[in-house]
């Protein structure tokens, strides 16, 4: 399988490439009040106003840094009832990519409640460990709803 890898700090993380639509540069957002924390706001992909999700402040409790790799990684995500959506992930040092088979990666042991995106862990080879995020855990199917509404009502 193909990853894209970024960092959140100074730790590496995958994402699975069959979920990645299209990786963007950064763009202005529209933020949306009240939202949730890590919803950095909302941009036009298109024509299609789509939510950005700053993975650095949902994981790291402090917003991505603007460096020339901060990149918002557009993924595609099917909701509850079937029906697809895509959603913009911002994150850091979106610059490499990884080929690993599934079977490298192994559950840690260790699943944090606000932390259910974080999946299994591979070695790499030159030692560093990567972990797998799942981006269909990132964020609640209903808080995700009422954004998408909020988003098409603006």
């Amino acid at each position: 399988m193909t990853y894209l890898t970024f960092q959140l700090g100074t730790d590496l993380y995958a994402l699975d490439v069959a979920h990645i639509v299209e990786v963007l540069p950064m763009v202005e957002l529209k933020p949306l009040p009240c939202a949730p924390t890590g919803v950095a706001g909302v941009f036009s992909h298109r024509g299609v106003p789509t939510i950005a999700l700053d993975v650095s402040a949902m994981a790291l409790r402090r917003p991505a840094a603007a460096r020339m790799s901060t990149r918002i990684v557009l993924v595609q995500l099917a909701d509850a009832a079937g029906a697809t959506r895509r959603l913009g992930l911002i994150v850091e040092r979106a610059s490499g990519v990884t080929h690993r088979p599934a079977s490298d990666f192994v559950e840690t042991g260790y699943r944090g409640p606000d932390a259910r995106y974080l999946g299994p862990v591979a070695s790499l080879d030159d030692g560093r460990i990567v972990q797998r995020v799942d981006p269909r855990q990132l964020i609640a199917s209903d808080v995700l709803d009422a954004l998408q509404a909020v988003a098409t009502e603006r």
